[in-house]
């Protein structure tokens, strides 16, 4: 996610400031994890680190699907129709896993 965020060389600090605030994260952690220094990581930051995966996968497949709607306008006679669909099926598969994961957010919470 860093380095999709990240805008080039010299940005990696402010691309881990961003997603950290996005997704209610320390830059610090996010750099010990990517540096692989974190010895352990609590349950809380795993379940906003997954959500925050599962959002970001959300999104290219978003995107992807955008970029699926303009190749057929350019090309209309183009065949899509099976990458349109593989994408809509990887999309149930996110949103089923991001409720998934809510729900296992939710409990960790209320067992604190």
């Amino acid at each position: 996610m860093v380095d999709v965020e990240s805008r080039g060389w010299g940005d990696v600090y402010p691309a881990m400031e961003r997603l950290g605030r996005r997704y209610r994260l320390s830059k610090w952690t996010l750099n010990h994890l990517r540096k692989h220094r974190a010895k352990t990581v609590d349950d809380g930051t795993f379940q906003r680190i997954r959500s925050a995966y599962l959002h970001f996968c959300e999104q290219q497949i978003s995107n992807l699907q955008h970029e699926l709607e303009l190749e057929r306008s350019v090309h209309p006679d183009a065949h899509m129709e099976d990458f349109e669909r593989e994408a809509s099926q990887l999309l149930a598969k996110v949103r089923e896993a991001k409720k998934t994961a809510k729900s296992a957010e939710t409990g960790t919470q209320g067992g604190s």
